[in-house]
């Protein structure tokens, strides 16, 4: 499937649901609901505005993109490598976070740090 302001999206399905996707110079706001993403990269993704409902994210990794405005319900970003990102305004809720990397810092260490300066 290709078309509209999306030049250069490319999906790939199969019977029982999407099996892989390439979206390259994609300019659309995602609104993405109870899918499996687990692995999955992106590279130098403009995502501002994403909405994430139900998804798997597990072991994924996103680089040099733009997740501002990001909102995020009930995700399962266990393992995600999050390196060079504007994550400004960015609201996740219900999320697990077990092993969640930012630029190199474990999100758990970043946290204890937090609590400590705040005195809790």
């Amino acid at each position: 499937m290709t078309g509209g302001r999306g030049r250069g999206l490319v999906v790939k399905a199969q019977a029982k649901g999407v099996d892989a996707m390439d979206l390259h110079h994609v300019t659309a706001r995602l609104d993405v609901n109870d899918a499996d993403l687990s692995g999955s990269r992106f590279n130098d993704a403009n995502l501002s505005g994403a909405s994430f409902n139900q998804i798997n994210f597990s072991g994924a990794r996103f680089n040099d993109s733009n997740m501002s405005g990001w909102r995020v319900n009930d995700v399962n970003l266990s393992g995600a490598v999050f390196d060079n990102l504007n994550l400004s305004g960015a609201v996740l809720t219900n999320c697990r976070l077990t092993g969640v990397t930012i630029d190199g810092v474990p999100l758990e260490e970043m946290m204890a740090a937090w609590r400590r300066s705040v005195g809790g």
